[in-house]
């Protein structure tokens, strides 16, 4: 027909009708616009009226099986965590990591709850709700944080933020005349538990603070805060001020004890090196002693060595019997028996004792 614009081919090559053709552009549409989850760390995790889901397309609702199975593909499964969050800690950091990797991929959505709605249903809170936001928007597994949430969730909010799940611990919250906020969602099938963590919440570290006031106001009287600041009145700062003083002489007096320690563990340290170098040099001194003066020592051989030599100086062999001998001179009267014979000088001290005998005895003889 004239005036009809020509119909569209499909991806086959056949012509589309009118109708099938605002039906894919309806459908294209409708494809999932959601914010996916973070996945660089480099930047706080937005909140939810700066990055809300504008997305048209309908959330059908699914099962926590299903969720569980990676479906659906085209979107994350949006998880929704609240809670006061006053004095951030490990408690609160584990459970939003338990709700986050609940599924294979989730985008999680912590509200916090404002001071007027807190301090009317709950009570006054360490931290001012700017502070609360801020904490959990530096929190790794947040990916986007709504401020002043409310306390109970209504279908209607459920529907803004298209929430698939609601993540918290399974013990029942009872607050604003209800035995358990959280009961219509567990109904629903849109409630799923995460675990506690034991040892650690905020009323504890509250309660560690009240028992250790005076610690906490006499550690910030000495960094500079005054008593009105800290609300104390006169006479408690002045012991406080007063307690501070004896704990610094305190601290004095330790360390004087504890340097006078090392003092005297490093003088017995060395004393006992001392004491073995001693014996070592000592028993060196000894051993050296004994090679040189010893029963077997070198001192001794070389005193035989040089007595032996001396003997032998003051007694050489005697001389051969058969060496020829002199003929005596007419002319001339024989030797006195005293006088020795140069050739053989007498053997030894006894046979020159033994000629001094034979002498004496020849002169008696001779009277």
């Amino acid at each position: 027909m004239p005036g009809l614009a020509p119909d569209a081919e499909s991806e086959t090559g056949i012509p589309k009708s009118r109708s099938e053709a605002r039906r894919s552009e309806a459908m294209e549409e409708l494809e999932h616009t959601c914010p996916q989850p973070r996945l660089t760390l480099t930047a706080p995790a937005p909140f939810a009226d700066e990055t809300s889901c504008q997305c048209r397309a309908p959330h059908e609702k699914l099962t926590i099986a299903q969720a569980r199975r990676g479906t659906p593909v085209d979107r994350p499964v949006r998880v929704y965590a609240d809670g006061i969050f006053d004095l951030f800690h490990s408690g609160h950091a584990r459970a939003l990591m338990q709700a986050k990797t609940l599924f294979p991929n989730s985008y999680l959505l912590v509200g916090v709850c404002s001071d007027d709605l807190t301090h009317k249903f709950k009570g006054f809170t360490v931290m001012n709700e700017n502070e609360r936001y801020e904490a959990l928007r530096h929190c790794r597994y947040v990916d986007e944080v709504i401020r002043d949430a409310p306390w109970t969730l209504t279908p209607e909010f459920l529907e803004k933020h298209k929430i698939d799940f609601v993540a918290h611990d399974d013990i029942p919250y009872s607050s604003a005349g209800s035995d358990d906020v959280y009961k219509h969602i567990k109904e629903a099938g849109m409630f799923v538990p995460t675990q506690r963590t034991e040892g650690i919440s905020t009323s504890d570290i509250i309660t560690r603070i009240v028992r250790d006031y005076d610690v906490y106001a006499r550690r910030n009287l000495q960094r500079g805060y005054t008593a009105k600041e800290l609300n104390v009145s006169f006479i408690n700062e002045k012991k406080y001020r007063f307690q501070n003083q004896v704990d610094k002489m305190k601290e004095k007096v330790k360390n004087v004890e504890e340097k006078s320690k090392e003092f005297v563990y490093k003088v017995e340290e060395k004393s006992h090196d001392l004491i073995q170098k001693w014996e070592e040099k000592s028993r060196e001194f000894i051993g050296n002693f004994l090679e040189l003066f010893g029963p077997d020592g070198a001192w001794k051989q070389m005193f035989q060595e040089r007595s032996g030599r001396m003997l032998q100086a003051f007694s050489p062999r005697q001389s051969p019997n058969s060496s020829p001998t002199r003929g005596r001179s007419p002319s001339r009267s024989p030797s006195p028996p005293w006088v020795f014979n140069k050739a053989s000088p007498p053997s030894s001290p006894k046979a020159a004792s033994a000629s001094l005998s034979s002498m004496s005895e020849g002169d008696e003889d001779e009277k």
